[in-house]
């Protein structure tokens, strides 16, 4: 039982600073990265409570499918957050 305690609150803190990051991290591919991770961990949270065809919903598509569409989404657009910063400048 305490084990099951240990594990929730390491997992509880992992998922609420992966979910900052996400949140915080400027470059795209990144936070994409980091929403996949917290996928991951809400799988185990579902699998450690006893639901494995959530968990494994979770992973599939969680992790998975929505992390590779985010992913070759990313890389078919341009970055235009360096043309804006010098677009900015001269403005000034």
């Amino acid at each position: 039982m305490i084990v099951y305690v240990i594990i929730f609150s390491i997992l509880s803190i992992l998922l609420i600073a992966s979910a900052i990051y996400a949140v915080v991290q400027k470059d795209l591919l990144i936070a994409v990265i980091s929403t996949g991770v917290i996928s991951l961990i809400l799988s185990v949270f579902f699998y450690l409570m006893h639901a494995p065809d959530v968990a494994l919903t979770e992973a599939a598509i969680g992790i998975a499918l929505t992390t590779i569409i985010f992913v070759i989404t990313i890389r078919n657009t341009t970055r235009n957050e360096d043309e804006s910063i010098d677009n900015n400048l001269d403005k000034f």
